[in-house]
């Protein structure tokens, strides 16, 4: 049977799920970037969520929903880290028991996290083995419900309060961009969007060596490509969704995409200037904007930040090379 494509009602009863559960993040801001902006921004920091991420939101509004039997059976689920901590935590504090399907390679703090949670972790290799097939049949064999890191309504609705929340503390933007992988953040985005700010253009920044869901709004069909290697490990797809691409494509103005260099640089930028660490992939927002052709000239625009789940060794290669 095929799910119904969320809408905004849905964000809005998602938001309501999540009240005590999730954090309100902060809308910060800084005078430099608008400086380099020309630009009003507003950065909705997601890096200060719990689990460290926006996928919480979406975790645990699907988690909700789940009937009583389906919280008996389990819940399963596949992800490069994120997902996978969203679900363990959502997972824990409902009482579900959980398995992750994860990257042999994912950063070794997301499966650190993941199973400090309290979910089992089953490990893959990301450029030998179809994730969703194993995922699949591990939830079947299981009777285990499995819920996907991004083509789920729930999860969208759940991941669109983001926004939600920073047009409610911001007002009505100009622009919004946000960090694009399966395409589930951009999509609960845009339906923020669509009504709290109708006359927002939302943008979905995509890494540069996998910009499966640039191709697919340009050709109007879903376009799959080889795993991407970037260092954005949450923007990894190969393909975004059906539902997401439904939203994106009535709803998302363009995607850009941001190299690993740029991404680099807006890393740098947010722990030296704005005291604040984020993962590669929740700086696709803020990089896709500074490099972008558009004309931002006095604009108040809305910036993302999906995450801060990076491994410290890491973070602090990034920052200093």
């Amino acid at each position: 049977m095929a799910l119904a494509v969320p809408t905004f009602e849905d964000v809005a009863a998602a938001a309501a799920r999540l009240a005590g559960h999730a954090h309100r993040t902060p809308v910060l801001t800084s005078r430099t970037a608008d400086a380099l902006a020309g630009a009003q921004l507003f950065f909705k920091c997601e890096n200060f969520q719990r689990m460290g991420a926006f996928k919480f939101r979406g975790g645990f509004n699907a988690l909700a929903r789940f009937t009583p039997e389906q919280k008996r059976r389990g819940v399963l689920a596949f992800s490069s880290g994120n997902h996978a901590q969203a679900i363990a935590l959502a997972a824990r504090l409902q009482e579900v028991p959980a398995a992750i399907v994860m990257p042999h390679d994912a950063p070794a703090a997301k499966m650190a996290a993941t199973r400090g949670y309290g979910a089992e972790v089953i490990v893959y290799d990301r450029y030998k083995e179809d994730r969703e097939v194993l995922a699949k049949r591990l939830a079947q064999e299981r009777g285990m419900t499995l819920i996907p890191p991004f083509d789920h309504p729930d999860v969208i609705a759940g991941q669109g309060t983001a926004a939600k929340e920073l047009f409610e503390e911001t007002g009505p933007l100009d622009y919004l961009f946000v960090p694009t992988g399966g395409g589930g953040l951009v999509s609960g985005s845009a339906l923020a969007a669509q009504a709290l700010a109708p006359q927002c253009k939302v943008y979905g920044v995509e890494p540069a060596a996998g910009d499966d869901a640039r191709q697919s709004l340009h050709t109007g069909e879903r376009v799959k490509i080889e795993v991407p290697r970037t260092i954005a490990d949450g923007a990894q797809t190969q393909q975004i969704g059906v539902l997401t691409f439904d939203i994106i494509r009535r709803l998302v103005t363009d995607i850009l995409t941001a190299t690993d260099a740029q991404l680099v640089e807006a890393m740098r930028f947010y722990a030296e200037r704005m005291k604040i660490v984020v993962e590669p992939t929740g700086c696709l927002s803020f990089a896709g904007l500074l490099h972008s052709q558009l004309d931002l000239k006095g604009a108040r625009v809305g910036v993302i930040i999906s995450g801060g789940n990076v491994d410290l060794a890491r973070f602090c290669e990034f920052v200093s090379g």
